[in-house]
């Protein structure tokens, strides 16, 4: 089994970025530093020998896995040209997470430290831990819990100001940043599922929506909206063609192109941001969620018709004898009823019609019973099993089937439901974590294994409009999205894949096998990475946009101390492929939120936004304004190491003072 060899003991460095987690994000956000940001990283890793006595024969094959693929990052990096002089990453087993553990790694003199372990006690742990060694640490948690996330960011930043009476609380915006991959990719998945749905970035009280256009025909031009984000591949309507990333060259997506560039891009498709506004998420009408229990869910179709034919021919057997009789239609109507229930009133010596009618009502009375019985029967086992998840209804088409119910497939399931999109979720462990939500919205739900013959079926998946595979295991999604499309063979699919090499060799396939399909893979920690990075760099991530392989950032920034913004205009600070103003905040400075994106519920409901979209290109950028930036990652880290935090990492004596 290949394990990391443990490194000589070495002083901690100073000034430097800390990782700590098992998983896939914690590699990625190690890379993102190092290469995007040049920043100096120690990844602290779960120790093999720990996993080998608390763990089974599949923990130990993750844990070993784990730590081949961060040697095989940090051999990669190691042979890789250094021209900015930065070290590879310095890689630390931990048994456990704790403070001897956090010292060793350099917690004392590090500038940030990230916790992206899966479990929340955990990362709970070490971050309490981390801030009595160093109260000055910039956190970034990975929390699930959002709730629990609010109320321990106000913990760890009121401990921070009791152990450093001197810290200027205004450095405390970003003391404390608590985050969730499945928050941040859980937008983009849902969108990309979901035709004529804008690709968003959903912040709280901020929305975000971009839309891909397709390239327009001879001698028109694509609508710009309010400015375009990004220029698709090359190769992006080329059926044998792959989704293009940030090293795809000239061929790939070009993102944040200038006027001129979009202008010559002939046949080629755009992004744009169409609409911004801010988020009011409301219950669709006629939600799955809704806590009423309507008549058709107590009484089947066949049962309401059985009772409504009898109501229909008690009617007619009381205008019936009304007629015949020549009495007041109520006594007709309630001899009628006496007839029905078989109360004693013989019509002895009464007309022929009038002993006809009454033998024909009580043999509708004989037909009620059952049915009486079969509506008490099936309202009793309808609420019996209220709290049971539901089957797909036959005649159900149109929908998305969600494969997962994990962390990311429960947030994508509850986005889903906030657009008033029909789902139909598949899940193998009926105690996963989001059966529950799917119960509560009352959302149909098949349990059982995606891959086993009949299961994708049961979810009505040859009249579903999209798939979304969002399990962990690559191959489990591959082999459902193969599945599903062997059913129907234009089915739009968004597959869960971790490796670039493996989703472009995936998605050549699949659009060469479908080409009128539409195909996409995306990868939660790669839309998830440049979030935490940004904010181990001080700053505020709105969130992603994924444009193919690539991603779009946006972000909330200061002017002041930023050169390439402040005493600018709109359109002089605009750098192409790199960072575009996209809106401003006209809040004055002692009114405005402290962070974009927390809920309008969080703060004063009733404050305007604030948010100006539609700036003047002449518009002269202050000191005291604040923007919001649609960035590269490469733009971004640009914007932080000439900003006001790199110059005073600098002047503490960072080593990187010629940067």
């Amino acid at each position: 089994m290949t394990t990391v060899p443990r490194q000589p003991p070495q002083d901690p460095p100073s000034g430097h970025m800390i990782v700590c987690g098992g998983d896939a994000l914690a590699e990625r956000l190690a890379a993102e530093l190092r290469a995007v940001y040049g920043e100096r990283v120690t990844v602290v890793v779960p120790s093999v020998r720990v996993t080998r006595q608390g763990a089974g024969p599949a923990g130990r094959v993750r844990a070993a896995a784990l730590l081949t693929r961060i040697q095989a990052a940090v051999s990669r990096t190691a042979s890789a040209p250094d021209d900015d002089g930065v070290p590879p990453p310095r890689v630390m087993e931990a048994p456990v997470l704790d403070e001897e553990a956090l010292a060793e790694a350099g917690v004392a003199g590090a500038a940030a430290l990230a916790l992206v372990h899966g479990d929340d006690e955990t990362n709970i742990r070490a971050a309490l831990a981390a801030r009595r060694l160093n109260p000055q640490l910039r956190l970034v948690i990975r929390l699930y819990n959002r709730k629990l996330g609010q109320q321990l960011e106000n913990l760890l930043d009121q401990a921070a100001v009791l152990s450093s009476p001197g810290l200027d609380p205004e450095a405390l915006d970003t003391t404390t940043t608590v985050l969730s991959d499945a928050d941040t990719a859980a937008p983009a998945l849902a969108a990309t599922a979901v035709a004529g749905t804008s690709k968003v970035v959903q912040a709280d009280g901020l929305l975000l929506r971009a839309v891909e256009r397709t390239p327009p025909g001879p001698g028109a031009v694509a609508d710009p909206g309010l400015c375009t984000l990004a220029l698709l591949s090359a190769t992006a309507n080329d059926p044998a063609g792959a989704e293009g990333s940030d090293a795809g060259g000239a061929e790939g997506p070009l993102l944040l192109p200038d006027e001129r560039t979009v202008a010559a891009a002939t046949g080629r498709g755009t992004v744009v941001l169409e609409t911004v506004s801010p988020t009011d998420v409301a219950a669709p009408n006629g939600s799955l969620g809704s806590r009423r229990m309507p008549l058709g869910s107590l009484f089947s179709r066949r049962l309401r018709w059985s009772v409504a034919g009898l109501v229909t021919s008690v009617l007619g057997l009381a205008v019936a004898s009304w007629a015949t009789t020549g009495g007041h239609p109520l006594h007709a109507g309630y001899l009628t009823l006496l007839d029905l229930f078989a109360i004693d009133n013989p019509a002895i010596g009464e007309p022929l019609a009038r002993q006809l009618l009454q033998l024909l009502t009580g043999l509708a009375g004989l037909l009620l019973l059952p049915v009486l019985l079969a509506a008490v029967l099936e309202a009793l086992g309808t609420f019996r099993t209220a709290s049971a998840l539901r089957r797909p209804p036959r005649g159900l088409s149109g929908h998305v089937v969600l494969l997962g119910l994990g962390k990311i497939g429960t947030r994508v399931l509850a986005r889903l439901r906030e657009l008033g999109i029909p789902v139909v979720c598949v899940e193998e462990d009926p105690e996963a974590r989001g059966v529950a939500l799917a119960r509560r919205l009352r959302v149909p739900t098949v349990i059982g294994d995606v891959t086993q013959e009949g299961v994708l079926e049961a979810a009505k998946v040859h009249r579903a409009h999209a798939l979304l595979a969002l399990t962990s295991s690559d191959i489990t999604n591959l082999e459902a999205a193969l599945h599903a499309r062997s059913v129907k063979p234009d089915l739009r699919v968004a597959l869960r894949l971790f490796d670039d090499a493996f989703a472009t060799a995936v998605y050549r396939t699949l659009r060469s096998a479908y080409p009128l399909a539409l195909t996409r893979s995306r990868s939660v920690s790669a839309l998830a990475a440049p979030a935490f990075a940004g904010a181990m760099m001080g700053r505020q991530i709105l969130g992603a946009i994924p444009v193919e392989r690539s991603v779009l950032l946006f972000a909330a920034l200061d002017v002041a101390g930023h050169p390439h913004l402040d005493g600018l205009t709109v359109a002089d600070s605009f750098r192409a492929g790199s960072w575009r103003v996209i809106a401003l905040d006209a809040t004055a400075p002692g009114e405005r939120r402290p962070d974009l994106a927390a809920s309008p519920d969080d703060d004063d409901p009733d404050r305007p936004a604030g948010l100006v979209w539609d700036l003047h290109p002449g518009y002269v950028l202050r000191p005291e304004d604040r923007v919001v930036l649609a960035a590269t990652r490469q733009g971004l880290a640009e914007l932080l190491r000439h900003g006001p935090l790199a110059r005073t990492r600098v002047g503490a004596g960072d080593f990187r003072t010629g940067r």
